[in-house]
């Protein structure tokens, strides 16, 4: 395809948290009264982080939850089921997303992901790390799940929901024409094509990858795991920047408290593509990002899907 024919949208000015939507509102039962007894939750990097907070929060409430990761950190529960998977690896996130049974989960919920280092780090699949992790693999265990997502639940239950972890409306727009970072590689620029990826899949995945509704989360600054691939784990940099982040900002558990309830909402039915900020509001997607520079994002995504995999 013609790159001129979808150029890259104007640059917006850039917003970490996203600039509130507010022509809508969702609303949601409080924590306290929220019973999610029958429902089933899939968490895709949910064995830390913000992922491993929803999937403890969604359990206190009552829901099944299954967590996909790499090393397991939880009592083992007859609610909770753990799946293992290495997803810097494609090829795994390929097979788990065709062999997982999700045929019965309401919603899957996808917050693995990491920063990229300040040298190009490269997988054996020859992809960028941070892309790799943070973003390829989601949409490759969607290509292969996104049919059958909640299909054997009973009629009349709400539409199956993804909900995508990046930095939606936050004004990046990317590089589709260095998607790889191999031209020119700076660590926050190969972090933004993950951003860009994320938020296109979450604007038209219900088009390219039917079935489910699609939505984005920006949780802004929390203090995670997530920084110590750039800033050096237990480095200086890095334990005085996650400590102004965890002063500053909400924590890991308060989020789980605000995004359970939004995960399964009754006010989302019959919606997609909507983005949502760390208060579980709704914001405004990129400026120029949708429709077919979205697109345009997807493509590169299963052109380097299919050079990883060959």
């Amino acid at each position: 395809m013609n790159a001129s024919t979808h150029a890259a949208p104007k640059k917006p000015k850039q917003r970490i948290n996203g600039v509130r939507d507010k022509n809508l509102v969702v609303n949601m039962a409080p924590i306290d009264r929220l019973d999610l007894s029958g429902k089933r939750l899939l968490v895709v990097g949910g064995t830390n982080g913000l992922g491993r907070a929803v999937a403890q929060q969604a359990l206190k409430n009552g829901a099944h939850v299954t967590v996909v990761g790499r090393t397991f950190r939880d009592a083992p529960s007859e609610r909770l089921t753990f799946v293992r998977a290495d997803l810097s690896s494609l090829s795994e996130a390929v097979r788990l997303g065709e062999d997982l049974d999700v045929e019965s989960f309401d919603v899957a919920y996808f917050s693995l992901g990491i920063l990229a280092a300040p040298e190009r780090e490269e997988t054996p699949e020859g992809i960028e790390r941070d892309m790799a992790i943070s973003y390829l693999s989601r949409f490759a265990v969607l290509k292969g799940m996104h049919s059958r997502l909640g299909a054997a639940r009973p009629a009349g239950v709400p539409q199956p929901r993804v909900f995508i972890m990046g930095a939606p409306g936050n004004g990046m727009t990317g590089d589709p024409e260095d998607f790889n970072s191999e031209k020119n590689y700076k660590p926050m620029k190969a972090h933004a094509n993950t951003v860009v990826g994320n938020e296109a899949l979450a604007l038209v995945g219900a088009e390219r990858l039917p079935g489910p509704a699609y939505f984005g989360l920006n949780p802004g600054f929390i203090k995670t795991g997530i920084r110590s691939n750039y800033l050096g784990e237990g480095s200086f940099k890095h334990r005085f920047a996650e400590g102004l982040v965890g002063l500053f900002g909400q924590s890991p558990e308060d989020y789980g408290r605000r995004m359970v309830p939004l995960l399964f909402t009754e006010d989302l039915e019959g919606r997609t593509s909507v983005m949502f900020n760390s208060k579980a509001q709704p914001i405004l997607p990129t400026e120029g990002l949708e429709g077919a520079y979205a697109d345009r994002y997807l493509e590169a995504s299963e052109a380097l899907l299919q050079r990883a995999l060959s």
